[in-house]
């Protein structure tokens, strides 16, 4: 019987994937010399990892795979010769070599759902398509009914938290914000509101509470607040920012948000958006100005680095990161940032297959459902705007490991043990929320 096309190109997939699963495995058992108990590798393949030793992992970067293997921490010299390092493999065992002794064999998703309540905004950053002025066409502006309507939507299906970002409105005023918090955690008192970039509540400290961060931040969770996002970080070289985004906040006062919402016991995400103007030593700054403040306040939750989607006029010649590009960054970043639990692939910037793939490159999480999402689609995103909970589970049983609801802190609520038969993901499961 002829064999179609199809049946060939999926074929060729799962063996590809069989075989990569069994050298990362394999690898990252050897480099801990921890044989897993349910590893079939390492209980019925102990000749093969003999024989492995580190053969796998180049010459230059055997210093940073010793001190992976010794649980120690990796300096910003070796960040910097991982990133420049062509063997993607050699990343990816080290990477999961990392992610398996954090994290185990599990993999987590969220049951989320996104609103940008409003992209009209008083800055003009050069890098971003979402933000407008308010005679723009493509202005916005939802009214807390329609937001509150949305979130009572998806609770029916089941999410546990609702992220909410938005432009910084030159007029929406104080009792504007404290009543959309108010109102959204009043449809259910256990739903998460994670709300708000650090650029938004510096604008809502200064312009529209006129009042202390601290303040600001401790009047906004009193209404209903549960975490802070962590967008608006970009890179946090000053002559980057100059150039991505003039006016925007400095790292400094970025991180100084976050630094105060850790101290009130706030937790929040750390985010990089790269593959722009940066070059990898900024990279590696970043990841240590990260690494510094989890040193200091233990309050960052995860790290989602994205990649930039050239489609402004101004950075319209920018090309977008490749593949490799972007599992090359995870995986150093997950090696790098030791004091982070979790790495998490952020499907709608990278797309949900090579998210997939991300997983044997030191990722834990997929992210979540999300159900509708404007910064990156306005900035030409082909992504979905949402993924199901059948999807994301399947890719991850699919890619050998336990798919595992979380929440907003990455805490397990429930996973489902790995069946021998995958079932096949139809093709309207990546469009439709269940």
């Amino acid at each position: 019987m002829e064999t179609s096309r199809d049946d060939y190109l999926e074929s060729t997939r799962d063996l590809f994937l069989e075989r990569r699963f069994f050298l990362i495995r394999a690898s990252w058992c050897f480099l801990l010399h921890q044989p897993a108990r349910d590893c079939i590798l390492c209980t019925q393949s102990r000749g093969f990892l003999s024989l492995m030793n580190l053969s796998l992992i180049p010459e230059e970067l055997r210093p940073s795979a010793e001190k992976v293997r010794a649980a120690e921490r990796i300096t910003e010299a070796d960040a910097l010769q991982l990133y420049r390092c062509k063997d993607l493999n050699a990343l990816g065992i080290l990477a999961t070599a990392v992610r398996e002794r954090k994290n185990g064999n599990y993999a987590t998703y969220i049951l989320n759902r996104y609103i940008n309540y409003s992209n009209v905004c008083i800055l003009s950053c050069q890098f971003c398509a979402f933000a407008a002025r308010k005679r723009d066409a493509h202005a916005f502006e939802l009214a807390i009914d329609e937001i509150t309507a949305a979130v009572q939507d998806a609770l029916v299906l089941g999410i546990t938290e609702v992220h909410m970002v938005g432009g910084l409105h030159p007029t929406l005023k104080k009792d504007w914000y404290l009543k959309l918090l108010q109102s959204v955690r009043a449809l259910d008192p256990d739903l998460i509101i994670k709300a708000f970039t650090a650029i938004e509540i510096r604008h809502l400290a200064h312009r529209i509470l006129k009042t202390s961060i601290a303040d600001t931040l401790a009047t906004l969770r009193d209404a209903g607040l549960g975490a802070l996002t962590g967008g608006g970080a970009e890179i946090f070289d000053a002559e980057v920012r100059d150039e991505l985004c003039r006016g925007k906040e400095s790292a400094e006062e970025w991180l100084e948000v976050h630094r105060i919402w850790h101290g009130m016991g706030g937790r929040s995400t750390a985010t990089m958006l790269y593959g722009h103007v940066e070059t990898l030593a900024h990279r590696v700054d970043h990841l240590r100005q990260l690494r510094d403040l989890q040193d200091e306040t233990g309050g960052f939750t995860g790290f989602v680095p994205f990649a930039f989607e050239p489609q402004t006029e101004i950075l319209a010649h920018v090309k977008r990161a490749s593949a490799v590009e972007q599992l090359r960054n995870l995986a150093v970043s997950r090696i790098y940032l030791d004091n982070f639990d979790h790495l998490t692939a952020y499907w709608v910037s990278m797309s949900l297959p090579l998210a997939q793939i991300a997983l044997s490159y030191g990722v834990d999480d997929l992210h979540g459902t999300i159900m509708e999402e404007k910064i990156f689609h306005m900035a030409g995103a082909k992504t979905p705007q949402e993924q199901t909970v059948t999807t994301l589970e399947h890719v991850i049983i699919e890619a050998g490991r336990v798919p595992v609801q979380r929440d907003s802190f990455y805490r397990h609520l429930g996973f489902r043990e790995p069946c021998r038969s995958l079932p096949r993901a139809t093709p309207q499961a990546e469009l439709a929320c269940v």
